[in-house]
């Protein structure tokens, strides 16, 4: 497969590139930074410099050409404020999904965020409300369009060692998870029909992941 990733130079997307350059496929990251080119080249991938709040379709839908998967991971991260909150969380993700639309490329993965579903009853105008109204609005463009969709929301990510192990389902509670198995789980997901149509959570659990993919 030739896959490309959306945030590529994020913590969960680094891990994703090894994983897939490791079983053979291809795989491209869109970073805004050209500094960050040699970390996706020693993960296995290649960097394509393109930054998602300033580039038009065209261009992206130019890196897009050809791929079978495209992944949306990308984030305005901790200490960004408000706005870049919609216009990364929210506004990078249709331009990315435009862009897969142009390309052909049906198959399209979005990193969302656990309770994303509760934004709308959220009322305060703190940093993480608007994260999580950015979030929900990505999901729900997402979801309007005519692609093979799949939302992921992992739960609390933690830089722990993944087990391989883990919850996923429509709806799993609260919890953690360690971004080495939601890149194992995002890496799986890339040949998963059973997934397509769905917004799946995931938490740390007690399932192979491999079994868990089969479950869906």
């Amino acid at each position: 497969m030739r896959v490309v990733i959306a945030g590529g130079h994020g913590q969960i997307a680094l891990r994703l590139t090894k994983l897939l350059a490791g079983d053979g496929h291809e795989v491209v990251g869109l970073v805004r930074n050209p500094d960050h080119e040699a970390d996706l080249a020693a993960a296995g991938g290649q960097a394509a410099v393109l930054d998602l709040e300033q580039a038009d379709v065209a261009a992206v839908a130019g890196v897009l050409a050809g791929a079978d998967v495209a992944i949306f991971a990308a984030g305005a991260g901790p200490g960004s404020g408000k706005d870049r909150k919609d216009t990364v969380d929210r506004g990078a993700a249709a331009l990315f999904a435009d862009a897969a639309e142009q390309a052909g490329v049906r198959r399209h993965l979005q990193v969302g965020s656990m309770g994303a579903d509760r934004a709308d009853s959220l009322h305060d105008d703190e940093v993480f409300t608007v994260y999580l109204k950015a979030k929900w609005a990505a999901e729900e463009d997402l979801r309007s369009r005519d692609l093979d969709w799949t939302i992921l929301r992992p739960g609390g990510l933690t830089n722990d060692a993944g087990t391989g192990q883990v919850k996923l389902a429509d709806k799993t509670g609260n919890g953690s998870i360690s971004r080495d198995d939601v890149a194992l789980v995002l890496a799986g997901l890339c040949d998963t029909p059973a997934a397509i149509g769905r917004t799946l959570e995931l938490i740390a659990g007690d399932t192979p992941v491999a079994e868990a993919l089969t479950n869906l």
